[in-house]
């Protein structure tokens, strides 16, 4: 049973950058597919980025601005945001799936089979 938490997200001003780290533990991050989702006050969550062992991929609306990676040695993901915009403000998740299929993909954005969440960090983007 992977157990995520994560942590980084606090207030920042637009133009400016955070980096979120979600630490695993209870399991090896490795391999798993890794993504990071959000969800913004009166919205639906939508997936943001994700990496698989085939692909990487970013949502349209952050494409250029946000990155995702992990660290196998500390068994943790990252996403780092720069120029954030007010739009940007969510609870951001992160979530983990041990599968052999490429759910990175056009799409991913709706997308709901992930097996493990964490509890979110919540991420202000303001002036």
């Amino acid at each position: 049973q992977l157990h995520l938490v994560e942590s980084g997200g606090g207030l920042v001003q637009p133009g400016g950058s955070l980096r979120l780290s979600c630490a695993a533990s209870a399991g090896t991050l490795e391999y798993f597919a890794i993504g990071w989702f959000r969800q913004a006050p009166g919205k639906e969550r939508e997936g943001v980025s994700c990496i698989s062992r085939y692909s990487t991929y970013y949502a349209d609306s952050v494409k250029g601005r946000f990155t995702i990676s992990r660290d196998n040695a500390k068994n943790t993901m990252y996403l780092q945001m720069n120029s954030l915009k007010p739009e940007d403000t969510a609870v951001y998740y992160c979530a983990a799936e041990l599968t052999v299929e490429d759910m990175c993909v056009v799409g991913f954005e709706n997308y709901n089979g992930m097996d493990y969440w964490g509890k979110g960090t919540l991420v202000t983007v303001s002036s």
